[in-house]
């Protein structure tokens, strides 16, 4: 499931209830990022334990482009959570939004 950048800001500003997970590295958050908590895809195993709360709540997945934030999204649903999205462009696609 997707979510393009424009319905996650709908969702920020609304102040919906959902947990936002970047799974960039720390140099790329350092960056720039958009307030999420940060997750390296490679460490998302890891802390699978300390997620467990999110299991039913809404997660939204971010990363540079879409695809690091993907197999993030595969490797929770395959892990028990169902309400898993990607965001579509990831940083790149906020940025762009940001900057029209």
């Amino acid at each position: 499931m997707n979510i393009t950048v424009q319905e996650l800001k709908q969702k920020m500003d609304n102040k919906e209830d959902f947990v936002l997970i970047d799974v960039r590295e720390q140099h790329e958050y350092d960056s720039f990022n958009i307030g999420a908590q940060l997750i390296p895809l490679g460490q998302i195993a890891n802390q699978l334990s300390e997620l467990e709360e999110f299991k039913s709540k809404e997660v939204i997945l971010h990363c540079r482009s879409g695809a690091r934030s993907g197999r993030a999204q595969q490797f929770l649903m395959a892990n028990g959570f169902t309400n898993v999205w990607n965001v579509t462009g990831g940083v790149l696609a906020w940025q762009e939004m940001v900057n029209v």
